[in-house]
C-alpha cells in the first residue's frame, strides 16, 4: 500500500496592520466566534438569528477548506495590542443560488463585534485583504453582497472602491450586488479612458 499526501495550498498569510492582526482561523477562535455570531448588531442585517454551535464550527472548517480548495479565503481578524479575536473578513466563493449568477468572481465578507464598530477596524482590516488579493489573488474583480438596509456596510464598501452593479435576491431576502475592479485592472480602466480622450492625431 503507498500513501500520497496531496500538497496542500498555503494558509492565509499572515496580515499586520496598524492596529490589526489578521491570522487563520483555530479551533481555540470557536468561543470567540459564537459570541461574534450571536451579537444582534451583526446578525440583523442576515435574518436576525443567532448561529447555533454546531454551525459556527462548521463556519470554522469552512473557512480553512476555503484556503485548500480556492488559495483565498478568511481571516480571523484579532486586536493587535491584546490578541483578542474581534471579527473576521475575507474573499470567498460560496457558489451561491442567485441570478445573475456571481460565476467566479471572489466575494468580499467582513463581520467585526459590535463592542468595536464606528473605529474604522472593518475599512482597516478590508484595506489589508484586498491589498493582499490586488497582488496575489490575480482577479480582476471582486464583489459584495449587501443587504439596502445595511447603511455601514453600503458606506464601507464604497470607500473600498465597490460600485453598485445589480440587485438581486438571497435566501428570499433583497440584495445588492456590489463589484470593485484589482488595482491592475483599476489601472487599465484608467490608462484606456485617457487614451479615448487624447485629441487625435492632425
Amino acid at each position: 500500500m503507498s500513501i500520497t499526501v496531496a500538497a496542500g495550498r498555503p494558509a492565509p498569510p499572515r496580515l499586520v496592520t496598524e492596529r490589526l492582526i489578521l491570522r487563520a482561523h483555530e479551533a481555540a477562535d470557536l468561543a470567540a466566534c459564537a459570541e461574534l455570531w450571536s451579537d444582534p448588531v451583526v446578525t440583523a442585517s442576515i435574518g436576525g438569528q443567532a448561529f447555533s454551535p454546531d454551525a459556527i464550527w462548521q463556519r470554522i472548517l469552512r473557512y480553512a477548506g476555503l484556503w485548500q480548495i480556492l488559495g483565498y479565503g478568511y481571516w480571523a481578524i484579532t486586536d493587535r495590542a491584546d490578541g483578542r479575536f474581534i471579527g473576521e473578513a475575507g474573499l470567498a466563493d460560496f457558489r451561491r443560488d442567485m441570478s445573475p449568477p456571481l460565476g467566479s468572481v471572489p466575494e468580499a465578507g467582513w463581520a467585526l463585534h459590535s463592542s468595536v464598530h464606528k473605529r474604522g477596524l472593518a475599512l482597516e482590516a478590508m484595506q489589508a485583504i484586498l491589498g493582499w488579493a490586488d497582488t496575489s489573488l490575480g482577479a480582476a474583480q471582486t464583489c459584495c453582497i449587501i443587504s439596502p438596509a445595511n447603511t455601514a456596510s453600503i458606506t464601507l464598501a464604497s470607500r473600498l472602491g465597490y460600485l453598485a452593479s445589480h440587485d438581486s435576491a438571497l435566501g428570499g431576502h433583497e440584495v445588492t450586488v456590489y463589484h470593485r475592479p484589482s488595482a491592475a485592472m483599476a489601472a487599465a480602466e484608467r490608462a484606456a479612458d485617457t487614451k479615448r480622450a487624447a485629441p487625435a492625431d492632425q
